[in-house]
């Protein structure tokens, strides 16, 4: 099976090499002759053809042989990166109403839980790469599979249970089944050299785990909360392991997995747990030993594969960073949704139709009693993509990674 740059290569020979032979209509092929000498004009022409067509197709050979890399976003994770598969669910957790999206391109509700983009989509366009569509959209199939997926899914986790209090959600291990149907379209469609290529060229984004706490163990009624801190990360940590081999048994080599922000400091929690100040709450000492454990499955793995296919990036230090040097970043705000209601942080209600927006969006840290703001999401993306404390390194290094 030809690789996908080489079916471009032969692709572009075919095209030139088949331009129709001379019936009296203009051609690019075509050179003056004298009048009369209409045999020395067709061989000519037919001559001139066959040169061109070689000469072309070993320019073409020579242009799209590197293939790009990224080629294409595989995008898993929760509602920090759901582009709207909770759409298609009947999940309690949605974004599909405004004022959600009032800044996104349109300016509409898209599913995604933010103003604007989320991370994802910044580094997505960092690298030239569309917005990934949802694999629930009906369209979401041939073509438009071939520069990435999005099977993101509003508060899912890593564990099957995780979000049960809303219904409906898509665990992380049926996100990977969903890709595992991509994955054969791709091989349908390309072949599996073709397919095995882009993949190990692609990159895959993992954000998960903020619900394996904030919508299972740190809720009072979940059967995970009577468990102690350590068994319950234990469990987590390693239902992860399983789901980022079979990750990399699909085909993934580039993957990036942000780390749980500080959940003790967003809206919500400050709101429920009655916080004063806007001091955050000090579970985040449990998420930031899921951290420290995820940070070590990193290292795990890429010992186990010999070589760097993990990547950690630092979403936790970044977003404390941002919530104590406000100003630094231009936020007016840094404890309070912008679009959400009650209390002093608006952190009870989520963002909905019927809830006033701040005065200035640009200038709020956080969108929701939940999660970050466009302008956030571009601190992130900047950190994420050239940042100094990628573990073992940063996106645009893993990118350019030459893998044996």
């Amino acid at each position: 099976m030809l690789s996908t740059r080489n079916a471009i290569s032969l692709g572009l020979c075919w095209v030139v090499g088949s331009a129709p032979e001379s019936n009296g209509t203009s051609s690019p092929f075509r050179q003056t002759v004298p009048r009369g000498s209409v045999e020395s004009a067709v061989t000519m022409e037919s001559s001139l053809r066959k040169r061109l067509f070689a000469v072309i197709c070993i320019v073409g050979v020579v242009n799209v042989t590197a293939q790009t890399i990224p080629s294409a976003s595989f995008i898993f994770g929760d509602s920090l990166v759901d582009a709207g598969n909770n759409n298609y669910i009947p999940s309690l957790a949605k974004a599909n109403s405004a004022p959600n999206g009032i800044d996104f391109p349109n300016g509409k509700a898209t599913g995604r839980f933010c103003n604007g983009r989320h991370v994802p989509d910044i580094i997505g366009q960092t690298f030239n790469l569309p917005f990934a569509p949802v694999y629930l959209d009906p369209t979401t199939k041939g073509n438009a599979i071939l520069k990435g997926v999005n099977y993101a899914s509003g508060a899912a986790g890593i564990l099957d249970d995780t979000g049960f209090t809303y219904l409906k959600v898509i665990p992380m291990d049926q996100q990977l089944t969903y890709f595992e149907d991509t994955r054969q379209q791709l091989i349908s469609m390309l072949g599996q050299s073709a397919t095995d290529e882009l993949l190990a060229n692609a990159l895959f984004s993992v954000t998960m785990g903020s619900n394996d706490y904030l919508n299972n163990y740190f809720l009072p009624f979940s059967p995970r909360a009577r468990l102690p801190q350590k068994v319950y990360q234990d469990i987590v940590i390693n239902k992860f392991r399983g789901q980022l081999e079979k990750l990399y048994d699909l085909g993934a080599r580039r993957i990036v997995i942000p780390s749980v922000g500080p959940i003790g400091c967003i809206p919500y929690q400050l709101t429920v747990k009655l916080r004063e100040s806007g001091q955050c709450d000090p579970e985040n000492s449990v998420i930031k030993a899921f951290n420290d454990a995820a940070k070590d499955l990193v290292q795990e793995l890429n010992t186990k594969y010999g070589q760097p296919h993990f990547v950690l990036v630092n979403a936790y230090d970044k977003v404390y960073d941002m919530i104590r040097r406000k100003e630094a970043y231009g936020f007016e705000t840094a404890d309070t949704a912008c679009c959400g209601g009650i209390g002093p942080y608006n952190g009870l209600i989520p963002c909905n139709p019927l809830k006033p927006l701040c005065a200035n969006r640009r200038g709020s840290l956080f969108w929701d009693p939940y999660h970050p703001s466009d302008a956030a999401n571009v601190y992130l993306a900047a950190q994420f993509v050239d940042g100094p404390d990628g573990y073992p390194m940063n996106i645009r290094q893993l990118v350019n990674h030459k893998f044996f």
